[in-house]
Parts: structure tokens; sequence; C-alpha cells
């Protein structure tokens, strides 16, 4: 007996060893398999962050490349120092502007031509996109109906542009100029008026009909158009614009970006940009050249507050449309012109898309009118900054 149990142990501690010994080699795969696992994750992590910071940088290098690109095609590439030097460091007394981009300000190089300098706001990634697209696109574009970009500065984290000067501002400063604190009435008469008005209508022409793909202003409005010392016009600030669908009917989708009053409903509604989406824009502004109005003023009477929601059932009654009619141009029209543009405000500013017409179609309707008239002057006042500042 005594030796049957001493054979039974023996078997015992063998078995127990056999299982420990399992055991242990069985954490040890487990514990080899988890670090395995930790680093294949750690390599595949270290990869990602590789190939992002490589896209980063490859996107940065392109959007270097296409602002060299740009250089390339005719701009001047400014130093901080030269455009600090222009516009006299920058100081107060040169502000012409603001914008979402960042202050505009006056400046005379060193050859002697006029220049606004458009400083960028340290705005983050949205004004360095903005910028870049400036470049990209005015180095690209040609028109006499497209504000001409001369140049750029583009220094670290310092972002500027550079532009010819208009010496007599936005429209926007013209319909509705303030003196002290009260608004004065406007100082264009009718066929100044006319002429902004195709003037605009073929810079978008040009930025639909001229360009493929199609070129989307997204924020076009009074503003945005500049008027030099003649009032002659021209569209500016293209930050957000958009490369538009290629084809016939088509769209792109993107988010709502614009301002109040002058987006398009569908746009506003769906994200879906079109051209036509620019035309509802533009017959806002036109809205804004026969009335006098801001496109949105909710101190207004009841019903009034939206420009196109007050005007657009007017634009198409003969009795009715005289009276939307800017007071400030009393006498200047005849009513067959005030009904022929307010048809073609009435058709920029329909709700479906489908039933607004091309720009080309907006040029052609208006060209009649402005030959009709002999050439005028706005009237006898200098220039709008040279009012604003002793140093024009």
């Amino acid at each position: 007996m005594g030796a049957e149990n001493g054979d039974y142990k023996k078997t015992e501690r063998i078995v127990l060893a056999t299982v420990l010994v399992c055991a242990s080699l069985a954490v040890a795969s487990l514990l080899v398999a988890f670090s395995y696992y930790c680093y294949l994750r750690y390599k595949l992590s270290k990869r990602f962050k590789t190939q992002q910071k490589r896209v980063h940088y490859e996107e940065k290098a392109s959007n270097f490349g296409n602002i060299q690109v740009a250089a390339e095609r005719g701009l001047q590439v400014f130093t901080f120092k030269q455009l600090h030097s222009a516009t006299g460091g920058f100081g107060k007394s040169n502000v012409i502007g603001h914008g979402a981009f960042g202050m505009v300000y006056r400046g005379v190089l060193q050859n002697g031509r006029k220049v606004a300098v458009k400083l960028m706001d340290q705005a983050g990634k949205q004004g360095e996109d903005e910028f870049t697209a400036e470049v990209e696109l005015l180095g690209r574009l040609c028109s006499p109906y497209l504000l001409l970009l001369i140049g750029y500065c583009s220094e670290s984290n310092r972002k500027l542009l550079v532009y010819e000067f208009m010496a007599n501002g936005g429209l926007q400063e013209h319909l509705y100029p303030i003196s002290g604190n009260k608004t004065v009435s406007s100082n264009l008469n009718w066929e100044t008026r006319l002429r902004i008005a195709l003037e605009a209508a073929k810079g978008l022409e040009y930025l639909h009909e001229h360009i493929s793909p199609p070129v989307i202003h997204r924020d076009f409005k009074s503003s945005n158009i500049l008027l030099d010392k003649n009032f002659h016009a021209k569209v500016s600030d293209f930050g957000l614009a958009k490369l538009g669908s290629e084809k016939a009917g088509g769209h792109v989708s993107t988010r709502v970006l614009g301002t109040q009053g002058y987006v398009a409903p569908e746009y506003a509604l769906t994200g879906h940009l079109t051209t036509k989406s620019d035309v509802y824009s533009y017959g806002v502004v036109l809205l804004e050249l026969l009335t006098g109005r801001v496109p949105v003023d909710m101190k207004r009477p009841p019903g009034e507050g939206v420009l196109v929601s007050w005007a657009l059932p007017q634009l198409t009654d003969r009795d009715k449309v005289g009276e939307i009619m800017d007071p400030a141009l009393e006498g200047q029209y005849s009513m067959k012109e005030v009904v022929q543009v307010a048809a073609i405000a009435a058709m920029c500013v329909q709700p479906e898309a489908d039933y607004r017409p091309l720009m080309a179609d907006v040029v052609q309707s208006l060209v009649p009118l402005v030959k009709h008239h002999r050439p005028t002057k706005a009237g006898n006042f200098p220039s709008f900054h040279a009012m604003q500042s002793p140093d024009a």
C-alpha cells in the first residue's frame, strides 16, 4: 500500500506540474500575442499619422504650387515690408473698408501706382482658404469687369492681397450714403445705375459663360461691386467663389455661405449651388438699384422688411412699378425703361431656379437700354474715398 500511495502522489505531482507548465505557457502566449497586437496597432497608427502629415504637406505644397503658378501668370509677389510702407504702416487714416477677410487699406506702391491692400485677419483655415481661392482664381481670370488682382504677400501667418484701386468704393456706399448720423439721398443717377447694372452683369456673364467649368461667385452683393473714378463697375471679392458643374443643369453640393437677403432660396434650403444662384443675387442688386432699399430691413412696416417679397408682386404691374422706385431718381427715367428693368429683376429673383434667365440673356436685355443714353458722369463731386480721407 505504501508503494502505491507513493506512486499516486508522484503521478499527482507530475500532472500538477504539467498543468502549471501548460498554464504558464498559455499565459506567456497570451502576453506575446497581446504585445504583438499592441506593436501592430502602434505601427499602423504611426503609418496613418505619417500619411495624414504627408497629405497635409502635399495639400499645402499644392496650394503653394498653385499660388506659384498664379505668380507666373503675372501676379507680383510683395514682401510684408513693402506693403507696410505702401500703406503708411497700415494707418487708420488709410482704411477704406472692412470685410469678412479683414481690413482694406489704401496704398501707394514705389512706382506711384495706387492700390487697395487687403490684410487678412488671423482667422484660421477659412481665412487661409479664402486667400488661396482668390489668388488661384484671379490669377487665371481676365476681364475688364472683374477687379484686377495685382499681387499678394504670403509670409508666415501674414496674408495680404493687392488690388487695383477703385476710387469710388462699393456700390452699397453710394446707394445708402450716410452723413453724420442720418442717411442722405443717393448721388447715383438713373443712367449711371443702368450702366452699373450692365457692367456687373457682364462680370457674372464672364464667370458663368466664358470659363469652364463655370465660376459661381456665391457672395454677389452691392458691397462687392466696386466703382472706379468714372463710376464704371467691377465685381470683386472671390473668397467664397466655387467651381460649378460642367453638366447642363448640374449643381455642386456645398456648405451654405453668403449674405442674408442675397442667398437664393434653393441654395439656402438644399446646399445645391448653380450659376442660377448668382442670378438670384444679381436680381436682388438690381432691385436695390431700382428701389434704393437694402435687401433686409425689419424696421420697415409689416410686409416690407424683405425686399424681394415686397417688390416681386409689383414688378410686373405697370401701374404699381413706379411706386417702388427710389425717390432720388424722380424725373430721371421713362416708365418704358423702368418696366423693362423691373421685368429683368422679376425674372432673376424667381423662386424656381429654372425660371431665371442666364446672365448672357440679362446682358442682351440691358445693352439697348444703356446704349440709348449718352455717357454721363454720376455727378459733380470728388471721388468717394477722396472725401473720406484728407490724404487721398
